[in-house]
């Protein structure tokens, strides 16, 4: 067989290989299943994948409505609610489909074998603004809090959260009031007792002189649920009243 030949040869079977592929790209070059959500494409390559080039963001958005990923489906169906109620995708600082997420079962792109969502990731100007995208919990801690979520959570762990109530104060009995009734003006990193019963700093340092009892403005140094007698701390250096 002359040289000319065998190139002809080798040109064709190229030339068949590159038919091939285009007709089952499936078959020839993907890397394996698709997820579940986009197996509606398994016969559909190039809706994803352009030739050459892979798959881009552009045809990822031309799908994925950026503000209802998360929330609807392609189609504009509803998804069940979850803790997210809104979809950040369109506060990314950048767009990158593909660093997250993979259509293929067998590719894992690089940020997604990360276990919490990197909140710098977002625009800084709405890193802090935790409640436009989750829902509070609906316990008595959260419900009707209006404070900052980082004064006792962390963006990279929800959980554990820094501060536990009843370390400090249990709320019991008529204590079991609304935040605001202790924390002022929004603020947790403070509170007054002064806002109930006929509480006053005068009357309460008297009251305690008079028992013999050494006086602060720190209540919880000494009184740490709605016990009328009291429940003393180790820390709290006084005594409990006789009567």
């Amino acid at each position: 067989m002359s040289k000319r030949w065998a190139l002809l040869l080798v040109a064709i079977v190229l030339i068949l290989i590159l038919a091939v592929t285009f007709v089952f790209p499936a078959q020839m070059v993907s890397p394996g299943p698709l997820s579940t959500g986009h197996s509606v494409a398994a016969a559909r390559c190039f809706a994803c994948h352009t030739p050459w080039r892979g798959a881009s963001n552009e045809q990822c958005i031309a799908c994925h409505v950026l503000a209802d990923i998360g929330l609807r489906t392609t189609t504009g169906t509803p998804i069940a609610p979850k803790s997210v109620k809104a979809s950040f995708h369109k506060e990314l600082m950048e767009r990158n489909c593909l660093a997250c997420h993979g259509a293929h079962r067998s590719v894992r792109p690089a940020l997604a074998s990360q276990q919490n969502f990197n909140h710098r990731l977002l625009r800084p100007a709405i890193q802090a603004q935790c409640s436009d995208c989750h829902t509070a919990p609906d316990n008595k801690a959260h419900r009707d809090l209006k404070a900052q979520c980082g004064q006792c959570h962390q963006q990279e762990h929800w959980k554990p959260a820094s501060f536990d109530h009843d370390q400090y104060f249990k709320l019991d009995d008529e204590h079991n009031t609304a935040c605001v009734t202790c924390h002022t003006n929004d603020d947790y990193s403070q509170y007054t007792c002064y806002s109930c019963h006929e509480h006053s700093a005068a009357r309460m340092r008297a009251k305690h002189e008079e028992e013999g009892v050494r006086f602060s403005d720190n209540c919880i140094k000494c009184h740490r649920s709605a016990d009328d007698d009291g429940e003393h701390s180790e820390s709290g250096g006084g005594r409990q009243r006789d009567d």
